[in-house]
Order: structure tokens, then sequence, then C-alpha cells
């Protein structure tokens, strides 16, 4: 059956189990809109900004197990993506991007909303494609899924010019897909597998290492099997969490920049490191030169062989997905081990740094934005989709929020995008109806894709964002305060709005909470009386608070500073 380009790219969604697209309409994308029109398999969200499309999407994917998908037109549209598209690159989430372009005989001849969007995505995207020919649509958009999904997954690009859609042709949708220059590795090397089993066996200060790659891989129990089964410290990074379950007693909190005492010691000390599914970044094990003083053997799974040894000397790297690779060690592990006696009293240590309580705060006659994620976590039972945007706010969730769960903890970690934490709620629960979901805020970030709140209303979104306004650009401040002499140079958010005025005026509900008898009852209401509406919670919270521990740049893990330090 002859079909025009545009239904095409339909057809191709609906082959692909896609349920959901994000997007926003324009000229170059009218054919496929029109397409969209016609039928009632694909739903369509229309957002306020592109910007937002690709975040949304972002989300979808990694609250879910399925690849996003958003729809933009050409020039403007595309360039308003960007932010989101790298945003997803630097955490390896997988997703499709359609674009749209001027017909193909006007591409290079400055046309109306014309940009060069291969060139343009190209250092953020992990793959593009420019379509040419209408015959070649679907196969394109089978490849773009396919290179998304698997490997290390990131985000795709597929430019269509218009006249594309307009053309018509035979639709043949492939069932798989093979790419000659295309082939990662997915089981890991037995032999190196093996090395690894006989190295944790042998360590005296070991300890268990996990990133992103552990929730992308959905490995999580087999993570937690193999961490029981073994009885070593776990640690995950901020895009980790979650990986492994944050109350159990061996997890010993996130490490890094703004990591817990015990999880820093750890990691430094430790003489094997069992790395999984993580990148050493500088966040995590802040100066490599003094991480390197000392002597230990590192173990490192990962599906990217580029991230392996990229930073830190890796002593047995392991390529290849993460659930395989911990499969196989599980079976070796079950054939018989013994752990050295001396791991027992590395745990000793442990307690030991346990027992400081970095994470201990200091109470204010203000709301502390520490005990409004504390509250949540109970009011919430600790099952809530938390998405947040980038900033102190981040770092009180991830340190506060106790993530049992892979997938509930929905963060930039690699870009760090301001704004993405109010389309990252509507990802979630498009992906996920009937989640209960909070979006962890500060009053600047959440002002940079505000306009969607429109969005959350056309569609019922009921998310419940919790604002922690302190007037002012927190972690800016905090440097400014710490390395700058004090010097607070535009950190502070003058001509705020009244968010609960402007809440309402969108349609949702608005409280402002000021003082801390106040935010359990608040957050309560919230998530009972108010559980089908969008609440906007502008909780005013000390302007003085910090973010502890914390390692500055340029030092090392046990250089770290605590509150009780200053």
């Amino acid at each position: 059956m002859m079909i025009s380009g545009a239904e095409i790219v339909i057809r191709c969604l609906q082959e692909e189990k896609v349920d959901c697209v994000f997007g926003y309409p324009g000229g170059s994308v009218l054919h496929i809109y029109d397409a969209l029109f016609k039928q009632d398999q694909v739903k369509h969200i229309l957002v306020r900004h592109e910007q937002a499309a690709v975040h949304a999407a972002d989300a979808y994917s990694r609250s879910s197990q399925k690849v996003g998908v958003a729809l933009v037109t050409s020039g403007p549209g595309v360039t308003n993506t960007v932010t989101g598209i790298a945003t997803a690159y630097m955490d390896s989430i997988p997703m499709v991007v359609i674009t749209g372009q001027v017909p193909t005989q006007y591409i290079g001849q400055d046309a109306f909303q014309e940009c060069d969007t291969v060139g343009i995505t190209r250092p953020c995207v992990k793959h593009n494609f420019l379509v040419k020919d209408v015959k070649d649509l679907a196969v394109t958009i089978k490849k773009a899924f396919h290179i998304a999904a698997t490997g290390r997954p990131g985000p795709v690009v597929v430019d269509i010019p218009k006249d594309i859609t307009a053309q018509v042709c035979e639709f043949d949708y492939p069932k798989t897909i093979q790419m000659r220059s295309y082939n990662p590795v997915v089981k890991g090397h037995l032999g190196q597998i093996k090395k690894a089993v006989q190295i944790l066996q042998e360590a005296k200060r070991p300890i268990i290492y996990t990133g992103g790659g552990v929730i992308l891989s959905d490995a999580a129990d087999k993570l937690t099997q193999l961490a029981r089964k073994l009885d070593f410290p776990v640690t995950n990074t901020l895009m980790g969490l979650g990986g492994y379950p944050a109350t159990d007693r061996q997890f010993i909190g996130m490490l890094g920049m703004h990591g817990t005492f015990e999880a820093n010691n750890a990691m430094h000390y430790a003489d094997v490191i069992l790395a999984i599914g993580a990148r050493f970044d500088d966040r995590v094990i802040g100066n490599p030169e003094h991480f390197g003083t000392e002597k230990r053997r590192v173990i490192h799974i990962d599906i990217d062989p580029s991230s392996i040894s990229k930073r830190v000397k890796v002593d047995v790297p392991i390529v290849g997905n993460v659930t395989d690779v911990l499969d196989e060690m599980l079976k070796l592990l079950d054939g018989g081990f013994k752990i050295d006696p001396e791991v027992a009293d590395w745990w000793k240590q442990i307690e030991e740094w346990r027992g400081r309580d970095s994470l201990r705060y200091r109470q204010s006659e203000h709301i502390m934005p520490q005990f409004v994620v504390e509250k949540l976590y109970e009011v919430t039972g600790g099952d809530a989709f938390v998405t947040s945007d980038v900033g102190q706010h981040q770092m009180f969730a991830a340190q506060y929020y106790k993530f049992d769960k892979p997938r509930r903890w929905i963060n930039s970690g690699g870009l760090g995008t301001m704004g993405v934490g109010l389309p990252y709620g509507m990802g979630v629960l498009m992906a996920n109806p009937g989640a209960q979901v909070a979006c962890i805020t500060g009053e600047a970030s959440i002002q940079m894709c505000i306009q969607e709140m429109s969005t959350c209303k056309q569609y019922e979104l009921p998310i419940k964002i919790i604002n922690l306004n302190n007037g002012m650009l927190g972690m800016v401040r905090q440097w400014q305060e710490m390395f700058y002499s004090k010097r607070y140079s535009q950190s502070y958010v003058t001509s705020l709005p009244d968010f609960v005025k402007l809440a309402e005026s969108y349609g949702h509900v608005g409280m402002k909470i000021e003082r801390p008898e106040d935010v359990e009852p608040a957050l309560r209401k919230a998530f009972t009386e108010h559980k089908n509406d969008l609440v906007f919670m502008d909780f005013i919270i000390d302007p003085t608070a910090n973010v502890f521990p914390m390692v500055a740049a340029g030092k090392g893990l046990t250089e770290m500073i605590l509150a009780e330090d200053l």
C-alpha cells in the first residue's frame, strides 16, 4: 500500500509501540501532525516550549523501560531542543527526536526556519540522520530506535525535510535491523569476570561503587543479590540512586562532592573497588591525583569501552551489559566463595565513620530544606517518583529522600540543567499514570520552564511542586560564600512572582508555607485532599542553609567540609 512519508512516520511509531509523543507543531512538520490527527494509537502531548518536549520525553524514558519520543519543527524548533538533547546525551538516556526540515531543494539556501540540524546536534547525540529519500524513511527510523536503546543508550535525531513527508511509497518496516558498523558488546569476557571474582575474594577493604548504568540496564535486582551475597558496602553516584535500596544496612550513602563522610572515606581507602555502570567523573572522585595516592585494585564493568580507564587506571576491565555481567558473576559465586575475614574489621571502620552522622543539620526558626525533604519522604512512604531541578534543592533531595527502587529519582546529572523538574514530572506521569510525582525545585529553576504548568492543566497532570524558596541562587550563593569571600555577585533573585497566585492563574492549587510546624500538614493535604490536582507548595526556607558534606573543586574525597567544621 502506498502511503505518505508523514503516515510512514506514524506507522513506524506504532510498530515501535510508542504510545506517547511530546511535541510542538510548525510548518515543516504539519504533514506529520495531520497524520497524527487521523489515528488514535499514538497520543500527542502539546508542550509550551520545545525544550520541555525533549525533557519530558527524556523523563518518560528514565522512569520506564521505553524510548522517549519528541517531535518538533525546523529552525528554532530544533535549536530549542538542543539543551534537552544534550541533557539526555550526558546521562545516556534512550530517546528519538524527530525534527522537521525545510524542503530538500531549499536546504543550504538560508530558507525560512532553516538550520543545519545534523551539524548543530552532532556533538550531543549518539547519532543523527538526514532523510533524503522517502524510501529510506522507515528503515532510518528503525535504525534510530535500535541505536538509541542498545549499547550505551543515548538520543538519536531524525531530520526529515517537509517534501519527504509529502512523497509516497510502500510501507515496509523491518522487524530487525543489522548495522555493520554498530555491534555493541553485550556479554562480558568470562576470563575477565573470573579474574574479578578472584580479586573480590581477596579484598580486605572492598567497596561496590555503582552509577546510572545499573539503572539503565535494569540490573538493580542483580546488584542487590551480588552485594548481599558478598556483604560488601555499597555506594551510589547521584545517577545511581535507587540502584541499591537506600534503607539497607549495606548502603553507605551517595558519594562524591556532596556524598556522606562514610561513603567518601570508604571509596578513598578501599583496596578493591568494584565499579559498575559508573565513570569516575570529577564530581565523584574529586581530584584524580589525590584519589590515586592509595594503592588499590579496580574492577570496572561498563558497556562503553571508552569509559574504562578514562580517568582512573583499571586493573580488570569488563566490557558488557551490566545485567549480563552480574549474572555471570553470581553464577561463579554460587559455585562457592570465601570472603577475607578482615572485611569484618573494614565494616567496623565504616560504622565508625557512619557514626559521625555527616548529614546532621542545624535546626532553625526557619524552615530547613532538609526537613522538607525528610517530611516528603515520610508522607509519600518513600514510594514517590521524585524529579528535581539543579542546585542545592537537588542535593538535598538526593541526600534525604531514601530511594529503595530504581527509576524513581529523575534528575539531570551530567549536564546539570536547570528547568528540567516540571517537564520531567510530566514525562513521568505519562509513563506512570496515577503515580505520586513530586518535583523538588527552587524559585530560580522553576521559572525556566514554568510555562509548562499550562500543559499540566490541559492534560490534568497532578504533579506536586515542592519549591524550596530561599530567594537566591542557592548553590551559586554557597560557592560565593565559601570561595569568593562572600561577594554575592548576581546570586540574588529579586522580583520573584507570587507563586501561589501564579499557580492559581494557571488553574492549579497554590500554597505558601512559612513555618516549620506547617510543613507536614501542607504536604499531607497536597497528597490526600488534592491528590488529583497540581499543587504548587512554596516553602520559604532558611536562606543561609548550605549543602554538607562538600568536597571543594580540586580537593580529594577525604578533604570534605562538614557542617560541624564551620
